[in-house]
């Protein structure tokens, strides 16, 4: 069989490869990314710290530091694309800021999740959102502020309140039952929004943006969801994946 856009000499990889950063406790990125990721493209996974301090000169010197140490674990298996796939951790202003510093300083696309959820809202042509956490009100404020920040009005955003007592919290996410998520997110959605937004790449959602978009009549945006989809883009492929909802019919 002919094998289009072959690119690498790799069983699995050959279209495209991707490096992914994921936080230490997260286990739903690897696991959602591998119902949808395109025959051909493989994802090579590496773990960073986790940072909750990204606006102080300090912070973002330490989250630079880990970053760079993270693309050097990476760039040897010769990815086309590195995502940064941390919501709430990425979230520096303006968006792209950071993934252009990144592509400049190591000489490979990048990605981050809070740059792939603007720019995946943007496509959809959303500006009025409804958006569903894992987190309490202290991240759910960072959050509501970064997607004001960038032009979006936030109708509703609701939380489960994980992450209140403190980063040891954060491993209950995943742990979170698809239908107390559905339950969660239909909870969320306000009907003047022009999407729903559901955040942190360690909240398990893929199984439910095609059920959502069909109950509420509008586009989903996942951090999983949009993160592959700008990785994919970021590659060169136009692949449209069925599990991407209607982002990837963009």
């Amino acid at each position: 069989m002919t094998r289009l856009s072959e690119r690498h000499h790799s069983t699995y990889g050959w279209r495209a490869k991707i490096g992914l950063i994921v936080p230490p406790t997260n286990t739903v990125n690897e696991s959602e990314w591998r119902l949808a990721v395109p025959d051909g493209v493989s994802f090579h996974t590496h773990r960073m710290a986790l940072h909750s301090d990204i606006d102080s000169e300090t912070g973002r010197a330490r989250l630079d530091s880990d970053l760079d140490s993270a693309f050097a674990m990476l760039l040897p298996a010769g990815p086309d694309v590195i995502a940064y796939a941390c919501t709430a951790g990425s979230m520096v202003k303006p968006a792209e800021s950071l993934p252009d510093a990144l592509s400049e300083r190591h000489g490979v696309k990048a990605v981050t999740t809070s740059a792939a959820i603007v720019a995946a809202l943007r496509s959809l042509g959303a500006a009025r959102l409804s958006v569903a956490t894992p987190y309490g009100d202290t991240l759910n404020a960072h959050e509501t502020c970064f997607l004001e920040d960038h032009g979006f009005r936030v109708e509703r955003i609701i939380g489960l309140g994980i992450g209140e007592g403190g980063p040891s919290e954060f491993p209950l996410i995943a742990q979170t039952g698809i239908e107390q998520v559905h339950a969660h997110a239909s909870a969320a959605f306000a009907p003047e929004s022009d999407a729903l937004v559901l955040l942190c790449t360690d909240f398990p959602t893929q199984a439910l943006i095609g059920r959502l978009e069909a109950e509420l009549g509008v586009p989903v945006v996942t951090s999983n969801q949009a993160t592959l989809w700008a990785c994919l883009r970021a590659a060169g492929l136009d692949d449209r994946p069925a599990a991407l909802g209607r982002l990837a019919r963009q």
